[in-house]
């Protein structure tokens, strides 16, 4: 975050210099002094849904109005009016700032549609549209992709027992693991209170049952070590192409997750 921030006092610097040896043309390239407030914006955005609330852009805003102001007087100095230019530095800081909190408002509302607010996973949202995205890309390549579907068994038992403060810490260590068993490319989601999905692209029925195994295996350890009365209810799909919608494919997901809990068999493959 850090090496970011000092890009974008680059970009500052750079278009500072810039705007300064095009004084006197007919040329004006002020528009560009958002682009360093965008670019804050953004990486605020990020690291507020991280960690805390970040004042970036703020920050970014106001020195962006120093800069711009400053080489606005350095090309008359000392004939530029010292009102004038504590005035442009004022009014342009805040409209800067006002500029970069909305888009950072704007980015953490439009990552946050996609996110699960607990756990930090996609949502239902953000799993349909890389559902389909991989429909479209097997389609083309004829390369399967596969589906595992999870269900935490007697997740309500462990918070009435234990409390919802347990329940959510057993949600949190839940998604560890299933980020810990996939891979950049694969999409892991909470789409329901107690159910979640993980897409895998370019992934067959095999290789989809050996992951399917290792999360069940990291489950069971982490709930023993904790003594957490519940366990996983694992269903997984494969398919190739488009020939199957969403809400049918989980369908029949919910259809195998039927037939497990009637065998009691806690893994579907």
């Amino acid at each position: 975050m850090f090496w970011r921030f000092l890009l974008v006092l680059a970009e500052v610097l750079f278009i500072t210099i810039w705007d300064y040896k095009m004084s006197g043309t007919y040329y004006s390239l002020d528009v560009l002094y958002c682009l360093p407030i965008i670019q804050a914006s953004h990486i605020g955005a990020i690291r507020s849904m991280r960690h805390s609330d970040t004042q970036l852009a703020a920050l970014v805003g106001v020195i962006t109005a120093v800069a711009w102001s400053m080489a606005e007087a350095a090309v008359v100095w000392p004939a530029y009016p010292l009102g004038a230019l504590t005035v442009n530095i004022i009014t342009r800081s805040i409209t800067f700032t006002v500029l970069g909190r909305v888009l950072a408002k704007l980015w953490k509302a439009r990552t946050y549609s996609h996110k699960d607010a607990l756990t930090g996973l996609g949502n239902r949202l953000e799993f349909s549209e890389k559902f389909s995205a991989e429909q479209f890309r097997s389609e083309r390549s004829n390369k399967p992709y596969s589906m595992v579907f999870i269900q935490i068994d007697q997740f309500k038992i462990l918070t009435e027992r234990y409390g919802y403060r347990i329940g959510d810490t057993a949600l949190k260590a839940l998604s560890g693991i299933f980020n810990a068993n996939s891979r950049n490319i694969d999409t892991v989601a909470r789409i329901s209170k107690d159910e979640f999905a993980i897409l895998f692209p370019e992934t067959d029925e095999y290789i989809c049952g050996v992951l399917a195994l290792r999360i069940n295996s990291a489950a069971e350890k982490l709930f023993s070590e904790e003594d957490w009365p519940i366990a996983l209810f694992i269903a997984r799909v494969t398919v190739t192409g488009s020939e199957k919608s969403f809400d049918e494919v989980l369908e029949e997901a919910g259809e195998h997750m039927d037939s497990i809990k009637n065998q009691n068999n806690g893994l579907w493959g």
